[in-house]
C-alpha cells in the first residue's frame, strides 16, 4: 500500500510557480490559510516561514504519495534547511515546511502571501 500524505505549499511549489512540476502526481485539495501563528520571509527566489508570529500564511493543500514527499523533502533540504510540522486543514492534517536558517537582514512578507510578493517585485521599479 502506498503511503499518502497531505502537504501545504506556500511558495515555489504553488500553481504557476517554478517548482510546481514536482506536484504533477499530486491531487490538489484546495486553497488554505493557516492559523495566524507564523511569519513569512523573503529569501531571494523563494519564501521561508517560521512559527513565531501572528500572520496567516496563504497556500495550497495537496495529497501526495511517498515518492513525491521524498522529492519535496529533497527540494526543501529537509531536515537541515527546513523542518516540517503538521497543521490542521479542512482536508485533515498537512505538512508545512518551516525555515531553519538565518533570517538576519531578510525582509518580512507582511501579508503571508508569496504570490503578492512576486507580483509586487515584478511590477515595481
Amino acid at each position: 500500500m502506498k503511503s499518502i500524505s497531505r502537504v501545504f505549499v506556500y511558495g515555489t511549489l504553488r500553481k504557476h510557480q517554478v517548482n510546481h512540476e514536482l506536484l504533477c502526481r499530486a491531487t490538489y485539495l484546495g486553497d488554505h490559510q493557516t492559523q495566524p501563528v507564523y511569519k513569512m520571509f523573503h529569501l531571494g527566489s523563494y519564501p521561508g516561514v517560521v512559527k513565531c508570529g501572528s500572520t496567516s500564511i496563504s497556500g495550497e493543500v495537496y495529497l501526495v504519495d511517498a515518492l513525491t514527499m521524498n522529492q519535496l523533502d529533497r527540494l526543501e533540504g529537509y531536515p537541515n534547511a527546513y523542518t516540517r510540522e503538521l497543521i490542521p486543514t479542512p482536508w485533515g492534517q498537512a505538512w508545512i515546511y518551516l525555515y531553519r536558517g538565518s533570517l538576519q537582514g531578510r525582509q518580512i512578507i507582511q501579508t503571508g502571501r508569496w504570490h503578492d510578493e512576486i507580483n509586487l517585485r515584478r511590477w515595481s521599479r
